[in-house]
């Protein structure tokens, strides 16, 4: 059974139609890479795929449960839509990291709002805490930054701050993770110490969706790229068959540009 299951998926802004029918599944710790030109429509699919935004037709499957459903979207409550998307954590291109926070707090900060909400949360709260602290000094650890724990954003590189993002991501132990060109707001010598983390991320077999530009590090870690053009998929497929053999007109386009 696919992991994840994404059934004609159709987004609208006003008169604009940016999805225009998306369909396509992973299996379980596959790592898929989209990739495509600015205005594909890559980064509101990753975003209604973890449901930041409504789509307006499609469904979402993971593990076979529906996560979305346009049709009965509108009658779910807060707490139900929260414990849905839970399923996926997202890496954004800006690190989006609380500045008034340290490392820690920053990693911890969503696990113990949803501590709260526990029923034995008053009689265990110290034990809890404990738990979610080791818990996040695990993961800081995991991404190379135990010696930044009580470290500020702002005294952090940009690779750094986005190695937190990733961190904080893992916490809430989603079913697939999500990148949204995690790299484009690095300078080149710090985009391979978090290309270097997500690799690593998928060598332990972690199942992931990399919107982004990098094509070495597509073909690289990739189990199934997906071409985007308009709102469509033109092409999918392992990555040397897409990357170095492609089919699609578009496509082709693309990488010839791309290489320029």
């Amino acid at each position: 059974m696919p992991v994840l299951e994404v059934r004609d998926i159709h987004k609208r802004f006003g008169r604009t139609e940016v999805l225009k029918g998306i369909s396509f599944s992973m299996e379980q710790s596959q790592i898929l890479s989209i990739i495509g030109s600015s205005g594909s429509g890559k980064t509101t699919l990753l975003r209604c795929i973890t449901q930041l935004e409504q789509a307006d037709r499609g469904r979402i499957l993971v593990e076979g449960k529906p996560v979305f459903d346009a049709a009965e979207a509108p009658n779910l409550t807060k707490a139900e839509k929260r414990d849905r998307q839970l399923n996926f954590g997202l890496v954004f291109q800006s690190f989006n990291l609380f500045p008034q926070y340290n490392v820690l707090d920053n990693v911890t900060l969503a696990l113990r709002l949803q501590a709260k909400r526990r029923p034995d949360y008053a009689a265990k709260k110290a034990a809890i805490l404990q738990e979610i602290d080791a818990e996040a000094r695990s993961l800081i650890e995991s991404v190379g930054l135990s010696e930044k724990l009580k470290n500020y954003p702002c005294e952090l590189s940009g690779g750094q701050q986005q190695r937190v993002a990733i961190a904080r991501a893992l916490a809430m132990n989603p079913r697939i993770l999500c990148f949204d060109e995690p790299t484009s707001a690095l300078d080149p010598e710090l985009t391979g110490e978090v290309l270097a983390v997500i690799k690593a991320l998928g060598q332990r077999n972690m199942t992931m969706i990399i919107v982004t530009h990098e094509m070495a590090f597509a073909r690289e870690v990739s189990d199934q790229v997906l071409f985007m053009d308009s709102g469509v998929v033109c092409e999918q497929g392992p990555p040397d068959q897409v990357i170095d053999h492609p089919t699609h007109p578009r496509l082709r386009e693309f990488l010839r540009n791309f290489s320029k």
